[in-house]
């Protein structure tokens, strides 16, 4: 995959603006002393959709309208945060949107993306069998397929990168969660845009390792994706053209269990008093245990998202999960 150019980030930065401004990028003294280094954090759990998915949405289904005018409509599959930006985006271009998801989601971001206007459908047991399904339903129905990693989507995540790098201080290492790869790959491309020295750190589930294992053995390996706790970190199958810019561009991926993103999830709301799914505290949970020291080094963690069920939280803050996490390591 040929990664966005900086005119192309720029021509996403035009399209996302409109709908949404900038999000922050802060340092927290409770969270420096916790790591014993200066970190910085991107904060997109302060978008319109309370994740950074809306920006590749936007740029994809801008794109989508622009060169199929006659579009009636758009179909995605998520797991809620990809079909909540789906869905805005295709509320302000006026396209109908069709979201599959698996049964058993997150209640809370089905009804989500029902409130943006579109068509909910649960079909499959995983990402992967929703997926299959949706790309079926499209041509059905003759509306394109949103895909779940595209060029478009990696355009808009680079505007993320591209703030955060722009507006913190030198980052010497950044830690980024990887579900199907938008996210880092946008990283990757900011990065070599301004030509910085950046460490790029992935970030994945200990339950869903499929990145990962694909990482270590530079070939794709699908494995389950179990997280209890990470929806937006269950990939079972790895996107190729996600790792050929994963193993080109980045420095290693560290595996973070169910537990370490749950105590990660605690220390963000007792420190910072944000509300961080667990994909969006991965990167947390990776500096606390990385072997590779930090300290002395400026750190980037990117809280990609917000959206949690209200009772998964409340089980997260009060430790009820704990034990269960405990038990499935040992």
């Amino acid at each position: 995959m040929t990664l966005p150019t900086p005119a192309q980030i720029h021509e996403a930065q035009s399209v996302i603006y409109r709908h949404m401004p900038s999000t922050p990028q802060y340092t927290w003294p409770l969270i420096n002393q916790r790591l014993g280094t200066e970190a910085w954090i991107k904060h997109e759990n302060h978008t319109p959709v309370g994740a950074f998915k809306l920006r590749g949405a936007l740029v994809y289904v801008h794109w989508l309208k622009q060169t199929q005018p006659d579009l009636e409509g758009v179909v995605a599959a998520t797991r809620g945060n990809h079909g909540q930006g789906v869905s805005m985006a295709a509320r302000l271009v006026g396209v109908k949107a069709v979201i599959v998801v698996p049964h058993g989601n997150s209640k809370e971001k089905n009804r989500a993306m029902q409130a943006q206007g579109a068509e909910l459908i649960e079909h499959g047991h995983d990402f992967q069998e929703s997926l299959e399904y949706a790309a079926t339903l499209a041509a059905e129905r003759g509306f394109a397929m949103v895909d779940s990693f595209h060029e478009r989507l990696v355009m808009g995540t680079a505007t993320y990168a591209m703030e955060f790098f722009q507006n913190a201080p030198p980052l010497d290492r950044i830690y980024v969660p990887i579900g199907l790869g938008s996210s880092i790959c946008g990283v990757s491309a900011a990065r070599n845009a301004l030509g910085l020295a950046t460490e790029i750190i992935g970030v994945v589930a200990s339950a869903s390792p499929s990145y990962s294992l694909s990482f270590a053995q530079r070939k794709i390996v699908p494995a389950p994706a179990q997280t209890q706790i990470a929806d937006g970190l269950a990939c079972r199958m790895p996107a190729a053209r996600a790792m050929e810019v994963i193993w080109e561009n980045v420095a290693r991926i560290v595996e973070v269990s169910d537990a370490e993103i749950a105590a990660a999830m605690r220390i963000y709301f007792q420190d910072t008093h944000n509300v961080v799914e667990g994909a969006g505290a991965a990167p947390l949970a990776a500096a606390i245990q990385d072997q590779h020291p930090i300290r002395n080094k400026r750190i980037g963690l990117v809280i990609t998202g917000a959206n949690v069920d209200m009772d998964l939280f409340d089980k997260v803050l009060s430790g009820a999960f704990d034990n269960t996490f405990a038990a499935q390591t040992r």
